[in-house]
């Protein structure tokens, strides 16, 4: 399928290749006293899968929704497709994909009219409209359940149908709202799959999600967001390089004895990067060699019940730099 949109001459993009399709400086967002993104700088290169991590509470939907031109910027300076929010948020609208974190789908409509009636209301022609709505049936792989109601569809065949949708008007930006919450595994698969298919199309992907191994399969960059504030951002891999060690090893021990077991393993650590974290169920050694960490903590007399060694994660990175605590 055909994902990208033919621009026109009045685009103010053409000609800037190197010009970001979202530019953020200092961007902040407050509700009364209640700061809940804190100036904020951060770019959106055409192309690109750009991912908003952390917290509930963190600012990932209050910046999105700023993005989305549906709330206003309180302060600093923000940039969709070169043009301003504030005085052309129904051209920047009329350019932009949104996939919501709830569907919003008519369930008594059939999968079809769902699409066609959307298109309508970007005004594209009715024989436009059919061939487009039969290309996104097939990217969907809803083809075959075309003439269906929505309601009794699975969550998975939902969440397609809604992608399908946000792309009826071949949008510059796609936006999507923690993309496969609530299905299972083989139905996540998919709708990555079908992303990283729009990704190769050259769509640009902005995403907010929950599943760490979601934004490390989907996200070229990402940021991790935490009271606001943009905590660290850079590439998956660049994020664990920097934040974690290359492998975790996973000791547990009879309950009661890991925060002994993880002060003995401190004489494991052979440099300020490496750590301990002693959980309720096990202790955690980050360390740049699991195995030979294994061998050490077998050296210094621990027994543990099980371990296991793990390349480190963004999971990881995001619990260090955001806490273990749930914030409500």
């Amino acid at each position: 399928m055909e994902a990208t949109a033919a621009k026109g001459a009045a685009d103010p993009t053409i000609g800037v290749p190197s010009r970001p399709l979202i530019l953020a400086r200092g961007l902040t967002k407050r509700f009364e006293n209640f700061t809940a993104v804190d100036a904020v700088d951060f770019e959106v290169e055409r192309g690109e899968a750009f991912g908003f991590l952390g917290p509930n509470g963190a600012g990932k939907s209050s910046t999105m929704r700023m993005i989305g031109c549906v709330s206003p910027i309180t302060d600093g300076t923000l940039r969709i497709l070169g043009r301003d929010p504030v005085t052309e948020g129904p051209q920047i609208r009329a350019r932009l994909g949104v996939v919501p974190q709830q569907d919003t789908l008519d369930l008594e409509m059939s999968v079809q009219e769902n699409l066609y009636i959307y298109g309508r209301y970007f005004g594209l022609p009715r024989a436009a409209l059919r061939a487009k709505v039969d290309a996104l049936l097939d990217f969907a792989q809803l083809t075959d359940r075309a003439k269906s109601r929505v309601e009794p569809l699975s969550g998975g065949m939902k969440r397609r149908l809604t992608i399908a949708r946000s792309l009826i008007n071949d949008p510059d930006i796609l936006l999507l709202d923690e993309p496969t919450t609530g299905l299972d595994p083989q139905a996540r698969h998919v709708l990555w799959d079908r992303l990283y298919r729009l990704k190769q199309d050259g769509v640009t992907l902005v995403l907010t999600t929950h599943y760490m191994d979601e934004a490390e399969q989907l996200c070229d960059r990402l940021v991790v967001m935490d009271h606001g504030r943009f905590v660290a951002q850079g590439s998956p891999r660049s994020l664990i390089a920097e934040h974690s060690t290359r492998e975790v090893a996973e000791l547990r021990f009879p309950p009661g004895e890991n925060a002994d077991a993880a002060r003995t393993l401190a004489g494991v650590l052979t440099d300020e990067r490496e750590r301990v974290e002693a959980l309720p169920d096990r202790v955690l050694l980050y360390v740049g060699d699991g195995e030979a960490a294994l061998g050490k903590a077998h050296e210094l007399g621990l027994s543990p019940v099980s371990s296991l060694v793990r390349r480190s994660t963004l999971e990881d990175v995001f619990l260090r730099l955001t806490g273990r605590s749930l914030i409500d």
